[in-house]
C-alpha cells in the first residue's frame, strides 16, 4: 500500500513539473531532484523550513498554487507520506500567499 501511494506521488510530482513547463516555467532545478531523488524525497527536502521557495512563488505569479509540491502534500491520499511538521509548513507557506482565500 504505502509502495503504491509513494508510485502514486511521484507520478503526481511529474505531472506537476509538466504544468510548469506548459506554462513556460520551466523549473530544472525540480526536475534534477525528482529524477536524482523521487517525488517523496524531494517533497521531504523541498518542505524543510530553511529552503527557498523560488518555486512557489513562480507557480504563484502564474496562478498555479494548485501545482505546487505544497498542494500535493496536502492532498488526503498523500497525507500519510509526511509529517505533522512538513504538512504543516506546506500549509503554512500556502496560507502565506493566501492560497485558502480563494473566493
Amino acid at each position: 500500500m504505502k509502495q503504491e501511494r509513494e508510485t502514486a506521488f511521484d507520478a503526481a510530482m511529474l505531472a506537476l513539473y509538466d504544468v510548469g513547463v506548459k506554462n513556460k516555467y520551466n523549473a530544472t532545478r525540480f526536475q534534477q531532484m525528482l529524477r536524482q531523488n523521487g517525488g517523496v524525497e524531494t517533497a521531504h527536502r523541498l518542505l524543510h523550513p530553511q529552503e527557498h521557495q523560488q518555486g512557489l512563488t513562480r507557480l504563484w505569479e502564474l496562478g498555479l498554487l494548485d501545482h505546487s509540491v505544497e498542494a500535493l502534500v496536502l492532498r488526503d491520499e498523500f497525507a500519510a507520506l509526511f509529517t505533522d511538521e512538513e504538512r504543516g509548513e506546506a500549509r503554512r507557506r500556502l496560507a502565506e500567499i493566501g492560497y485558502f482565500n480563494k473566493s
